[in-house]
């Protein structure tokens, strides 16, 4: 049975929703009748297809703007961008990411800053940019994908982990300036989900370790997960769409683990 969370008529911004988490927290917005602005990178033609497919299906305004979480300038545009189109922000979900694995001696200097600036400086930008709108509303909900990563820590990570133990400082710090506001601020701190992210690094995990693709996967990226189990997009779009929803107001400032037990210890 569907649930209605009474977002109709809202608007949201998820970066980096070409693919993966964010898409499915797209997605899962547009079938509550939340308007949304997708960002991100890939093949033209594909996110043209998406995004009119998404909006053929759910009858809400849909649209697309290619902002690069490298520039600040352009989370600013991508900010105004989705005010300009819906006359309002009422949801930012804080989602890009890219990731690399190498140890530290190793680890390249470019790909750290890179790490850092995606993963961690855009929600400071995105979020100093959506505050505004949203006092001025009266409302508002903002929600950073962190990860287990922003509450323990894994060899061959050190960009991501210090960016995703970033992400969850400033989601609080956040939280506790806008505590007397109606705008809400939280952290969903996935396990692995089977993205084209995870994809990747499990190639990248075997080449750190030399060890074949299929030990890195029992061995090293579930190993992990006291459940052995993928967490599934369905439950990353629940927490969301609870967090966004006015069932959701007294939660701010938490970093809510959705890892299958693995922070658990």
């Amino acid at each position: 049975m569907a649930v209605d969370y009474q977002l109709k008529g809202q608007a949201a911004i998820v970066t980096g929703s070409t693919s993966g988490i964010g898409q499915a927290m797209a997605r899962a917005l547009a079938r509550q009748g939340v308007d949304v602005v997708l960002n991100g990178f890939g093949e033209a033609a594909a996110i043209e297809s998406d995004r009119a497919a998404l909006e053929a299906e759910t009858g809400v305004r849909v649209r697309y703007h290619s902002a690069d979480m490298f520039k600040p300038e352009q989370i600013a545009e991508l900010v105004a961008f989705a005010q300009a189109e819906f006359g309002r922000l009422d949801i930012l979900v804080n989602n890009a990411g890219i990731q690399h694995v190498a140890p530290v001696e190793d680890f390249p200097p470019a790909k750290w800053d890179a790490i850092i600036a995606i993963n961690l400086s855009s929600v400071f930008h995105a979020t100093q940019a959506a505050v505004p709108i949203m006092k001025a509303q009266g409302r508002g909900r903002i929600v950073n994908l962190a990860s287990a990563h922003g509450l323990v820590a894994s060899p061959f990570k050190s960009a991501y982990v210090a960016a995703k133990h970033g992400v969850v400082g400033f989601t609080k710090s956040v939280a506790l300036e806008l505590a007397r506001t109606d705008i809400t601020v939280n952290a969903i701190c996935p396990g692995y989900v089977k993205t084209p992210l995870v994809e990747a690094q499990i190639t990248d995990q075997a080449k750190a370790r030399n060890m074949p693709v299929d030990r890195v996967l029992e061995d090293v990226i579930l190993a992990a997960q006291p459940n052995k189990r993928f967490v599934e997009y369905d439950h990353l779009a629940g927490l969301l769409l609870y967090l966004v929803s006015d069932m959701g107001g007294s939660t701010t400032g938490a970093a809510l683990s959705v890892d299958g037990g693995w922070t658990a210890a």
